[in-house]
């Protein structure tokens, strides 16, 4: 006697594997329900602590081996009326103040916290509903629209851009653009951030 004939692959799903993809799709909208209302949501306007100073434009240069003479605060030509910071600088002068509460201290108790600071989502609410995924770095997207001057004043201000849906290879993901603006004290845009972030169940 012959043996039964298998099913061919990638046939019709069995019953328990519908059921459970019903399931899984129905929490996936449960949630992108629950975290609709984020989306807009934006951060007071932080002031970065320190201007832009000379001494930390040149560390910054010399570590990213970036050493223009654009950015010495010296009388060397160049194309620009007056020294600036490398392109990205703007993003990395958010740094604690003395005196000021340290984020990692204050959230030690918090049994849903790992202990890392976002850099790209200052002041922006936890996303409570993805308590207890994992989430991976998407990338970023830079858009500059002019250098930061010796001595100016830089403030920042982030926005949950877009959250979204997408199928990954194990499943549903959550997509979370959360978009960071860093401008002159006078409100002019010196630097645009679009952080992508993956989230997902661990």
């Amino acid at each position: 006697m012959s043996a039964p004939a298998r099913p061919p692959e990638g046939g019709a799903p069995s019953l328990g594997e519908d059921v459970a993809r019903r399931q899984e799709s129905t929490s996936v909208n449960t949630l992108m329900q629950q975290l609709a209302p984020y989306i807009g949501l934006q951060s007071e306007i932080t002031m970065a602590c320190d201007p832009v100073e000379a001494g930390a434009v040149r560390r910054h240069a010399q570590a990213t081996m970036d050493e223009n003479r654009a950015y010495a605060d010296d009388n060397a030509p160049c194309r620009y009326a007056t020294p600036v910071a490398p392109p990205l600088f703007p993003s990395l002068m958010f740094r604690r103040a003395f005196g000021a509460p340290d984020p990692v201290q204050m959230r030690a108790q918090d049994p849903h916290y790992d202990g890392s600071v976002t850099a790209g989502s200052n002041g922006l609410p936890s996303l409570a509903p993805l308590h207890g995924y994992g989430v991976l770095n998407g990338g970023a997207e830079i858009e500059l629209y002019r250098y930061a001057r010796h001595g100016e004043q830089v403030c920042t201000r982030s926005r949950y851009a877009d959250i979204r849906e997408k199928e990954g290879r194990k499943g549903p993901m959550v997509v979370v653009i959360v978009e960071n603006d860093y401008s002159t004290a006078a409100g002019e845009l010196l630097l645009r951030v679009k952080r992508t972030y993956l989230w997902s169940r661990k």
